[in-house]
């Protein structure tokens, strides 16, 4: 194995880190020890005189220096962030530790905003197209307060289909260079915890005068497309509107009105004509080879007084959600082609690179474990053989192997044409892409507003926009952004998870191997999402002998049982609480029923999703 040893450091990416006081034993002591939420982190040694009211606190502490002599760095307290286990505390270590700029936003920020009460003007109307006799409406999740696009669909004079893709248009709002755009700059994204929203730009826009509400006239950003009812395009055209959606639906109810023959309005003719055409488009991109890959997103129900996690239920996907998906993809990607051609050196893009076959070694044992074949030549190739790899007598069968070809993915990243030779969207197979669609949620979309807008004539020209090494600079921070969001997010899922089983005692529930290690086989729990790991030794006492095949992959536990991929299980699931700072859902194996030794593994929430955010599949 090569090694190596370090022998400087250039620089010390120290910062305060939260964590929890461990008291001295000594009477009277003033030094005392801070163990860090984040576990990679070693105990740092303080000095406080107040570790009697610390003790059970959530704290920071920041580090001063590190002797070369001594085991722990030296730090000191900087303050209290409250009782450990609240929900209040617990939300800001896990926004604090992911690096989230969640401070309420400054004078100098919300002096940028626009003066109430603010209304369409007559300058407008003459530079901008007036679209508020079309037959709009938005369709989110429920309880969706900031809604960035809309759609519409008619019948045009010549036969072929108008369809309209409405955003909200936050970059007319947000100036360059100013207080508020650098902040939303800053934050890059918006950040969905359970139950919590953490706004990119200040509520008055996100939740009022970008939110494109229904009955109320908002500024939107259209591309209008002419379709046949092939769904060709004919004609495309991008233009500053002005926009008046006639309903702000749920999927839920879009889809009602969809299957409700009684129901011809113009709304409903509308959702019947795009939900027609989306079918039609999604066709065509599974034919081209586009991914559709899966992992088991849950919804918390709150308690509405406590606003704790009374109920756990696995989402359910309608016709609706696809719908809107699919003409978000097709703006996006007709966004991308356009800044493109117009500005070939400084397009922000959106990529998403193709993995290396060594990636795919688990998910191709996996499918032959089952006597299936995995073909991983290309995305086509894998998709063909993701939805050809069905059993009959096991329907959750193929939404495992597409959770495992999930993990099997690179990372979609943002980036500058002009830095960048690899344009290619390797889930979606297209050959170019972008963030268009949700600019209330997303700096990088302002950006191609910004883009999209100096195309088509509607704005001047952006200096730092066509500085592509400014730009470029722009993507890293976004990227980063994005992926402390996704961190934050997930360890929300997991805490509120840790509070849904809190009160629960111990569950019995089925589960699914996902993957089998050395020592230790990997459990997935669909009904809350969870993957845990059950281990088959012990440190302190000889364990059982374990045979290992890791083409299988397969695991034998004293020659009594065979632990296969995608094995049925059921185990028992707890919370231990017995470290308030650490507390953990451990899982058990009950059946298979074995006198073999095993040790509860840790579990972690699996969902990826933004759990109240938007429509999210896809990388759209």
């Amino acid at each position: 194995m090569p090694t190596g040893r370090v022998v400087g450091i250039i620089k010390r990416n120290w910062r305060p880190f939260c964590g929890m006081l461990n008291q001295s034993q000594i009477k009277e002591a003033t030094r005392h020890l801070f163990t860090p939420a984040d576990r990679r982190i070693p105990r740092i040694r303080i000095e406080t005189r107040q570790a009697s009211t610390l003790v059970g606190q959530r704290i920071i502490v920041a580090i001063d220096g590190w002797p070369r002599n001594s085991r722990y760095p030296n730090g000191h307290f900087v303050r209290n962030l409250g009782g450990a286990g609240d929900k209040d505390t617990e939300t800001e270590v896990l926004l604090l530790e992911h690096d989230v700029p969640h401070q309420p936003f400054s004078q100098a920020v919300l002096s940028f905003l626009p003066k109430m009460p603010w209304g369409i003007t007559e300058e407008d109307l003459k530079v901008r197209a007036d679209l508020r006799h079309l037959c709009v409406c938005s369709v989110d999740p429920p309880g969706c307060t900031d809604i960035d696009d809309a759609l519409h669909c008619r019948e045009l004079e010549n036969g072929n289909l108008e369809v309209g893709v409405h955003i909200a248009d936050v970059s007319h709002f947000i100036r360059p260079g100013n207080a508020l755009d650098q902040e939303a700059a800053s934050r890059g994204t918006t950040v969905y915890l359970c139950g919590k929203r953490i706004d990119m730009v200040p509520e008055l826009l996100s939740s009022n005068l970008c939110s494109l509400r229904s009955n109320v006239e908002r500024l939107a950003f259209s591309c209008i497309w002419e379709m046949n009812h092939k769904a060709e395009i004919l004609n495309t055209r991008f233009t500053k509107s002005i926009i008046n959606s006639k309903a702000s639906l749920t999927y839920a109810e879009a889809q009602m009105r969809i299957d409700d023959a009684s129901m011809n309005d113009d709304i409903t003719k509308s959702l019947r004509g795009l939900n027609t055409l989306a079918k039609i488009l999604k066709g065509q991109r599974i034919a081209k080879g586009a991914l559709t890959l899966s992992s088991p997103e849950v919804r918390f129900h709150m308690d509405s007084e406590t606003h704790d996690p009374i109920d756990l239920q696995t989402k359910e996907l309608k016709d609706t959600n696809s719908m809107v998906e699919e003409f978000m993809l097709l703006a996006n990607i007709s966004v991308a082609q356009k800044i493109y051609e117009e500005f070939s050196e400084c397009a922000l893009l959106r990529k998403h690179p193709a993995p290396p076959p060594s990636n795919y070694d688990i998910l191709i044992k996996a499918a032959k474990s089952r006597e299936l074949e995995i073909r991983i030549d290309s995305a086509k190739a894998l998709a063909d053989s993701l939805n050809e790899a069905v059993l009959e007598d096991f329907p959750y069968f193929n939404t495992l192997l597409r959770i495992l070809a999930t993990r099997c993915m690179m990372q979609a990243v943002y980036f500058c044409s002009g830095m960048d030779s690899d344009f290619h969207h390797y889930g979606l197979a297209s050959p170019i892409y972008t963030h268009f669609t949700s600019p209330i949620r997303r700096y990088s979309d302002i950006i191609v507003h910004r883009l999209l807008a100096v195309a088509i004539n509607a704005d001047s020209t952006y200096p730092d926009l066509m500085d592509k090494h400014k730009q470029s600079s722009l993507c890293n921070n976004l990227n980063y952004r994005h992926k402390m969001a996704q961190y934050a997010q997930r360890a929300s899922v997991a805490f509120h998870t840790q509070l849904f089983f809190k009160n629960k005692g111990i569950l019995n529930e089925e589960g699914f191997i996902l993957f089998v290690r050395k020592n230790a086989i990997i459990i997935l729990i669909p009904k809350f999402g969870l993957e845990g790991t059950v281990f088959f030794e012990n440190n302190d006492k000889p364990g059982p002998r374990l045979n290992f095949d890791s083409e299988g992959p397969t695991l034998t536990v004293e020659d009594q049982h065979t632990f296969h991929i995608f094995d049925r299980v059921k185990v028992t699931i707890s919370l231990d609480a017995s470290n308030i700072q650490h507390q953990k859902i451990r899982m058990a194996l009950v059946e298979p029923v074995a006198p073999f030794f095993q040790i509860p593994g840790v579990s972690v929430a699996l969902p990826e999703p933004e759990p109240e955010a938007k429509k999210l599949k896809l990388d759209r």
